[in-house]
């Protein structure tokens, strides 16, 4: 490791994953310092589990690690959530297939075992995750609204992360989240509305 400029807690997300690509293992610490307490407090909202959190996290820095010369841009947030929200779906697939191989005779165990190839590779599988709001049209409605404004909102509402929290997630500043937030309610009940003149029960 001699030959690794020093690394500063100042650093952007892209310059310490540029020092990690190189074998940097303090730049990866700083990066874990950084970003493991908001990811720990994202994926405990969306599973009960403490150990498949711990499990989950640790792999997802380890893909960090591993394959860090594959981020781009400067912001390391919204990339990281997606390795982690990745790692979680796999996890909880495994115990669910687990679950199920007990309960289910040999000859069907045998029979199920290639199909949870496929439903690796929808891309819906992650949303299906999300906390429960996701759901029929409100699920769909979500899918309609722009991207960063999706991000936002699933955040502030779905993760239920504070504005500070979100900024730091998306690497915006916090002003930009609030604004986003409100813009995104908008958007959703616009796309409530046209999926269903009174979505909700109420007035349209």
């Amino acid at each position: 490791m001699g030959g690794h400029r020093e690394i500063d807690e100042g650093d952007s997300d892209a310059a310490l994953l540029r020092a990690v690509a190189g074998g940097d293992s303090a730049a990866m610490a700083v990066l874990y310092d950084r970003h493991a307490g908001w990811l720990h407090a994202r994926l405990s909202r969306r599973c009960a589990d403490p150990e498949v959190v711990r499990e989950v996290l640790q792999d997802t820095f380890v893909t960090v690690w591993r394959s860090a010369d594959a981020h781009r841009g400067e912001q390391a947030g919204g990339w990281l959530w997606t390795i982690a929200a990745r790692r979680l779906v796999d996890a909880l697939r495994v115990r669910e297939r687990a679950a199920r191989l007990e309960t289910m005779p040999m000859d069907e165990a045998g029979a199920g075992a290639g199909v949870g190839y496929a439903a690796a590779t929808a891309p819906s599988v992650e949303e299906r995750v999300l906390a429960g709001l996701e759901y029929g049209d409100v699920g769909t409605a979500l899918d309609r609204i722009s991207p960063e404004l999706r991000e936002v909102l699933r955040a502030t509402v779905v993760d239920g992360l504070t504005t500070r929290e979100t900024a730091r997630l998306l690497g915006i500043p916090e002003g930009t989240v609030k604004s986003r937030a409100m813009r995104a309610r908008a958007e959703l009940r616009a796309a409530l509305a046209q999926l269903s003149p009174s979505p909700l029960g109420g007035p349209a």
